[in-house]
């Protein structure tokens, strides 16, 4: 049973949405909820689904609409009552401020000291909010996706001309003068800037500089494209490194990216040297270059973080796989890998986070081979089904082909329950690898909400007369909200292998199918 409710010109932010879908869709009896705005996008993906009614296609981007698929009658009752006191709770909380502006133009005269803004819009009307708030004077943090290159250049060269940042668009993480915004960590301050183009990237860069001691001056998203589209130019990662060059409280500075244009890789490599400080470099997906002059290169996210804290203390950075005792890995390798099966082969990696769903596929690529992925560039290796398996694979299910119609696998964990449970039946997984990022933006308990799966995939492998190892690693720190220890705590009860990095994680997956004989 489907029932469809639109509410004309009833605006709430994707991000509040996307949480409110999460609960409603734990709620028994619900089969599947949509909430959201009526965008083109989100009125396509209804139709994708087949529950765009006449009223839905006729909707505006200022309408909410809400589709609750059920048992009956009373359990979609039941599910929009659910939506309806969210959505109040919300009205009440915002209402509660003295003055709750309309428009931009309206914030900023309430607050003219205001110096940043976070747009969560439709692209089109992002684009448009983007370009009045740079001409208004204030830097910009560009959640929404969906904006156009040409839009995206447009707005980056407005920003450079008022020197304003203009961080994304798809910018989902940022650490602003010790306050995280959308999804980030909670980190120690410190004498460290990062300039990331990358999301998951800028977090587990950050949370491993936590972790080893070190700590945060300013954590700079620029989106994703800004290095990679060679009009744009690194404009951002640019400006972000001129600002950490000024800042008299950053020492070192690290800049991440996904594999950029030559020509803009070159031109952010100058001006780092430029800056005379320690840097850092990571492009992943890029061999490391040889160290020259401040500019110190990294072979992966963790490597960053060390590298950036022996050079915030002054100390010599030394290279290793893990920084556990080798004892205690060759243990775990031990046990883990005695009673996999013949029949198992192949390593499979379930990742919310993207960027490190691509390091782990990277890094993975040159000890096991061919890995097949719903991010490969390499079209031979690309899934031609991306909900099915093949050999060696590693997927991203934050990507668009899984979020169709719901949130964002860290908001939203059930995507990835259901992929553990399809990859459960598959007698040829070996290992299977996965990410827990933790921080604001994410599930309250994403460890907890995927146990039941991840016991049900081991058992079943046991039932088979095999094993299923499992190596997990948590994105956090401990003074993120949802407890790092906890977290570690909930995983390993369920028998996974928790360990300090995505680096780590993938290294140890790789020795246990070796040791298992499979390959």
């Amino acid at each position: 049973m489907i029932k469809a409710i639109i509410e004309k010109d009833q605006y709430f932010d994707s991000v509040f949405l996307m949480l409110i879908n999460s609960n409603v869709k734990e709620l028994d009896g619900v089969k599947n909820a949509v909430v959201s705005m009526g965008t083109e996008m989100n009125i396509e993906l209804l139709k994708d689904m087949g529950y765009a009614t006449e009223d839905i296609l006729q909707s505006t981007a200022n309408d909410l609409l809400m589709v609750i698929e059920a048992e009956n009658e009373e359990i979609i009752e039941a599910a929009v009552a659910t939506v309806s006191d969210l959505l109040n709770k919300k009205k009440k909380k915002s209402s509660g401020k003295a003055y709750q502006p309309k428009s931009l133009q309206s914030a900023v005269k309430d607050d003219p000291d205001a110096n940043m803004v976070i747009i969560s819009l439709p692209g089109d009307f992002a684009a448009r909010e983007a370009k009045s708030a740079l001409n208004n004077g204030l830097n910009v943090m560009m959640f929404s996706d969906n904006v156009s290159v040409e839009s995206e250049i447009e707005l980056k060269e407005l920003a450079w001309k008022k020197g304003l940042l203009m961080m994304g668009p798809d910018c989902g993480t940022a650490i602003i003068n010790g306050y995280p915004l959308c999804f980030a960590n909670v980190v120690s301050p410190g004498d460290i800037g990062v300039v990331a183009a990358s999301g998951t990237g800028l977090q587990e860069v950050t949370s491993c500089i936590d972790t080893f001691g070190g700590g945060i001056t300013q954590g700079i998203g620029t989106g994703g494209r800004d290095l990679k589209e060679p009009r744009i130019g690194g404009k951002m990662m640019l400006m972000g490194i001129e600002a950490l060059k000024q800042d008299p409280k950053t020492k070192v500075i690290v800049v991440i990216s996904k594999p950029p244009a030559q020509d803009v890789a070159d031109t952010v490599l100058l001006a780092l040297e430029k800056t005379g400080k320690p840097s850092v470099v990571h492009f992943i997906g890029q061999a490391p270059e040889k160290n020259r002059n401040n500019l110190n290169f990294a072979g992966n996210l963790e490597e960053t973080a060390k590298i950036a804290v022996a050079l915030s203390k002054d100390e010599t950075y030394a290279s290793t796989v893990f920084t556990i005792p080798q004892s205690e890995v060759q243990s775990i390798i031990e046990r883990e890998s005695q009673k996999i099966s013949t029949d198992q082969k192949y390593l499979r990696g379930l990742y919310t986070g993207g960027t490190v769903a691509d390091e782990a596929m990277i890094l993975l690529e040159q000890i096991t081979g061919p890995v097949y992925s719903n991010n490969q560039k390499k079209k031979e290796l690309q899934l031609s089904d991306p909900f099915k398996s093949v050999g060696h694979t590693i997927v991203d299910l934050g990507d668009d082909i899984y979020t169709v119609g719901r949130p964002h696998p860290m908001i939203d964990p059930s995507t990835r329950e259901e992929r553990i449970n399809i990859e459960a039946d598959d007698n040829e997984m070996a290992v299977l690898l996965i990410d827990v990022v933790l921080g604001y933006g994410s599930h309250s308990d994403p460890a907890g909400a995927i146990i039941k799966s991840l016991k049900a995939a081991r058992d079943k492998a046991k039932a088979r007369g095999g094993y299923l190892p499992v190596i997990a690693s948590v994105i956090g720190t401990k003074k993120d909200f949802q407890g790092y220890e906890a977290t570690v705590a909930t995983l390993e009860s369920a028998g996974c292998v928790v360990m300090p990095s995505n680096y780590q994680a993938s290294m140890l997956a790789v020795e246990i199918i070796k040791k298992g004989g499979t390959l």
